[in-house]
Order: structure tokens, then sequence, then C-alpha cells
């Protein structure tokens, strides 16, 4: 039986979705003596926080040719948050074996490879990505093409309505406090908590409200897995107490309200101790509707842009760079958390973002020449232009700010907040997407105007991450994180909660790999960006462009470059 606990839907293991990637190569060398190469690409994916490469799966050969468009798709689960590491390797076989996959592959027989991460072909524009092949010394191996399509059962969103009859009383003085858990199963057998009713309270026959979730949490797009349904009697203290169960699928589900969806709800334990036991009660479904919606895929494959902007807290606090004991020191052999935190993140959102300039700005410094204290410097120290050029420029900004400014303060958030927002204010068609990352290692001093420009904020296209560093308290973040209580400030309330905030020292591996650090710091802090996003088109009523049309080079291929210049609002009009 699962153990219920708070229940984060975004900290869950449902992939945003599942992308189908569709592989063509041109130009492939010519191994072969009397014919051309026999080619087939492998794919490998990388461990999160690891080095090490496992097989993911094998296109078929196509025999005599140096321009293969592959019929076989590779199908992956895609995960905003992670950074998703492929490597394509061609290779040309010789072999007839009717088993490809025990098929040894071997130096000789090695075309070329490609590195790449998932989110650089979803990224691309209209999801189409060339790259050029390499790995043999002196030779030009060709180059490998990818479409990425969003598999259309990950756009369904399901609605359904249950009801109960004759549930058993498990409270002493009054009757039960019912509320029903969804479990998807998964392939090892395992379960992963995917909704939660509402509680009803003292009712035996309770009517729940009905609820939305998308089927790809419920299934993860198996229509035929098993769906677990838990029954449980609402506690204060947390300790609810058991019900029973039921099973069904989302094939069942989907055939709505009928005989085939009254479950009777068992409980193993009294079923096992009494033999006129029959159950605990039924369960009804009374409505069942799905509907497909736009998806945070859709609108990247239309040409929205995540536009990324950085602030870092130049404040005294953090102690002195050139010593080892600050949050700001820069050690010849790691890197700081402020380092980390940037890297982290910078380099899963720069897939999104198509010309790879960020502006970044440091906040609570004294500047040169005359120690005018700044709450919103450009870390390049360029007024007219604060970008940087991919994150390595951003952290080699980030490193000579240090040896330029003097950490003074106070912690103030609002101008830089204020001074993104602006730009957003500016394109608000959809077509561009500001996230701003503030990592900190301190308490706020302007919290009521922090407030305010938060609220402002939450009515335009554009999410905060905070990130906390080093061993401060960090209670009053929790105020801007508005997953409980909505920030408000003067009396209104934000429109979206658009704030993420996270303590760095909670993600840090006690084994010091940073790498693993970085990528659970990562994981943690852009999973609700997607929703983010959503909840912003949806509320101004923008609807993705189609993507662009592929090129006549191939029926599903594009030959464009992945380089490209970030078009302004006017050449980007998204529709509404």
């Amino acid at each position: 039986m699962a153990t219920i606990g708070d229940f984060d839907p975004l900290n869950s293991t449902v992939p945003a979705t599942k992308i189908e990637i569709t592989v063509s190569c041109r130009n492939l060398l010519d191994m072969d003596t009397f014919s051309k190469s026999d080619p087939v690409v492998v794919l490998y994916l990388q461990g999160l926080g690891t080095k090490e490469w496992r097989e993911f799966g094998r296109t078929e050969v196509i025999d005599n040719t140096l321009n293969p468009d592959f019929v076989r798709k590779f199908v992956l689960d895609f995960f905003f948050e992670e950074k998703q590491n492929l490597r394509y390797d061609v290779y040309n076989v010789d072999t007839r074996s009717s088993n490809l996959s025990k098929h040894p592959l071997s130096v000789k027989d090695f075309l070329g490879q490609m590195f790449c991460t998932l989110g650089e072909i979803i990224g691309s524009t209209g999801s189409r990505l060339e790259r050029t092949l390499s790995g043999i010394p002196g030779k030009k191996c060709g180059t490998i093409l990818f479409s990425a399509e969003e598999l259309s059962n990950c756009r369904d969103i399901a609605t359904m309505q249950l009801c109960a009859n004759k549930l058993d009383k498990k409270d002493f003085f009054g009757k039960s406090d019912p509320f029903l858990v969804f479990y998807r199963s998964n392939e090892d057998g395992t379960f992963t908590i995917c909704h939660k009713t509402d509680v009803i309270k003292n009712n035996l026959n309770p009517v729940w409200q009905p609820f939305t979730i998308p089927v790809r949490a419920l299934c993860n797009g198996d229509y035929d897995r098993t769906v677990k349904v838990d029954v449980y009697d609402w506690d204060r203290d947390g300790s609810h107490d058991f019900i029973g169960e039921f099973t069904t699928s989302y094939r069942e589900l989907s055939r709505g309200q009928s005989q085939f969806n009254v479950y009777e709800v068992l409980n193993p334990k009294k079923k096992g101790k009494k033999k006129k036991y029959v159950n605990s009660g039924t369960v009804t479904l009374l409505s069942f509707k799905v509907e497909s919606e736009c998806t945070f895929v859709d609108f990247i494959r239309g040409g929205t842009q995540l536009n990324f902007t950085v602030a870092i807290d130049f404040t005294a606090s953090n102690g002195n760079p050139s010593q080892p004991t600050s949050l700001h020191y820069m050690s010849p052999y790691q890197m700081n958390a402020y380092a980390m935190a940037l890297k982290a993140v910078g380099e899963i959102i720069q897939d999104y973002d198509s010309d790879k300039h960020f502006p970044a700005y440091g906040f609570g410094a004294k500047l040169p020449p005359d120690g005018k204290i700044s709450h919103a410097f450009p870390l390049n120290f360029n007024t007219e232009n604060p970008n940087c050029v991919g994150i390595e420029g951003v952290l080699e900004a980030y490193f000579q700010s240090l040896r330029t400014v003097q950490l003074y303060g106070p912690t103030n958030f609002a101008p830089v907040i204020n001074q993104v927002a602006r730009c957003a204010a500016e394109v608000t068609d959809g077509s561009q997407y500001f996230v701003l990352l503030m990592i900190t290692d301190g308490v706020i001093s302007d919290m009521a105007q922090t407030k305010e420009a938060v609220v402002d904020a939450a009515s335009l296209p554009m999410s905060i991450i905070i990130v906390g560093v080093g061993p401060a308290e960090f209670d009053a973040m929790e105020e801007l994180d508005g997953d409980e209580v909505r920030v408000s400030s003067r009396g209104r309330f934000a429109e979206r909660d658009i704030v993420q905030f996270v303590p760095f020292r909670d993600y840090i591996d006690r084994s010091g790999n940073q790498v693993l650090s970085m990528a659970r710091l990562a994981k943690d802090v852009l999973a609700e960006i997607p929703d983010q996003l959503l909840s912003f088109m949806k509320s101004r009523g923008i609807e993705p462009r189609p993507p662009l049309p592929a090129s006549s080079d191939s029926p599903s291929m594009s030959t464009t470059t992945t380089t490209s210049t970030k078009p302004g609002p006017k050449e980007r009009n998204m529709h509404a």
C-alpha cells in the first residue's frame, strides 16, 4: 500500500511530453569498395549527472546510400528541466545479421558522430536541427539532420468526476472524510502518485469535484497501463486511514459512465481477516472527457523564444572574493556556488534562445570610478548593451566584475525585477518569454518594493527564479514563492505564481559531485517554467504559431543552420 504525504505534481517524475525524433544524413563517407555505404544511426543517452553513455536504440540499416532518410524513429521522454545529453553515432553495416541489436559495431564501421541535447533539437527553428558529423581526423563526415515532433496523445487533458457509495466508517465520532489518490504504474512494477482529489468531510457517499489531469501523467501514453486508486479517510495529523483500493486504466475510464466504471473498493487486510467481507464501498465514474490543449513544445516549435537574464548579488555579506571563505571565491580548482547555479540553469535555458545573448546584471555593489552604489549594473559594464555571449560569456563577465567592483549593499531586488519587466512589457504577443535568474546570499532589504514588482510582473510574459546560496536563513523568500499564498502588494494579488525559490544547499551532493548538484538544482528550479509560460499564454488567449515548413531537401528535414539572429517583436508576431 502506498503512503500519502504532501504531493507536489511538479516534483513527480512525469515527463513534460514524449518527443519523436526523425533522423536523416547527408553526404556520408563512402566506405564500401563496390557500392555505397549501408548506414545505421545509433542513439546513446547520458545519465543525469554522470559521464556514462548507454545505448537507447538504432535506426534500420539502409542499403547503398550516402543520403539516408531513416523510417524508424526515436521516441524520447522530454524533461524541460533536465539537460538531456544525446550522442548519435553513424556506422556502415556490412553484415546482414537478422538481429541488428546484437551486431558488434566496430571502429572500422564508424562513419562519424554528433553530440547535442534534446533541448537543442526542440529549441531550434521549427524543431529542425542540422549538425556536422565528426570523429574521423582529416575527413569530412557529412551532416546529420533531426526533426522533432510531439506525440499527439501528449497534449490530451482528461477531466473526470467520481462519487462513492457506502464507504467504511473510519472516524470514531463521525463518518469518514474521504479522498482519492491516483497512481500510475511504472514499468518496474512500482507506482507513482499523479493526483489527489479534494476531501469531502463527514460523508460515506461523497461526490468529489471534477478535476483535470494530463493523460501523460495518468498513463504516460500507454492507455492499457494500470491506474491504481487508493481511498483514504483524511486525518488532521496526516496519518490518513486507508479505506481500500481499486485498479482501472485510461482506456477503461475513457468509456465514460457505464457499468464498467463502477469499482469495488477492497481492503486486502480486511479481506484476509473476515470471511464475509464483500467490500469497503464502491466508487463510480460520473463523467469523463478528453480535450487537447496547446503545450509548451507547441510554443517552442512555433518560434517562442526564452529570454534568459541573470542577476547576481554583490553585497558585502558574501565575504571578500579573495578569501576561500567567501561565497564569491574564485578557486582555480572548482566553481563557487554562484557560478554553479548560473551554469546549471543557464545551460538548459540557452537551448531555447536562438541568439544565445544573455543580459547579465549585478546588484548591491559600489562601482568605479566614483564608488556609486548600483542595484542593476551590467556585468560587462556596457549600459547600451548588457548582453553576454553564451553562458561562458556571462561567467567571464561575472568574474571580471568581482575584480572590479566593491561589494557593498543593501540587498535590493526590485530594481532588477523592474528592469526585466520593462523588457517583457514590450513583447506581450507570445513571441518571447522572459526568465530572470537571481542568485543571492541573504535577506531582501526592499521586501515591500520587491513584492510590488512581482505583482506587476505577474501579468507579463515573465518568470523569476531565486537561488539562495550560503548558510543564511531564507524564510522571507518563501513569501515570494507563492505556492501556498499568492504574493500581494497594497491589496493587489499577483495574477499568476511566477516565482520559484530554492536554497542551493539542499541540492549539494554529499560526495562532492558538482555535476550532480547542478543537475538536481536545475531540475527543481526549472520544473515550473513550462506551466508558467502556458498560464500566461492561456490568460491572454495566445495560440502558438505553426512551425516553419521543412525545406525541399527532404520531405521531413530542413537544412537551415542553428545560428540565427533573434527576431524582434514585429518580425515574429504570434496570433491571438
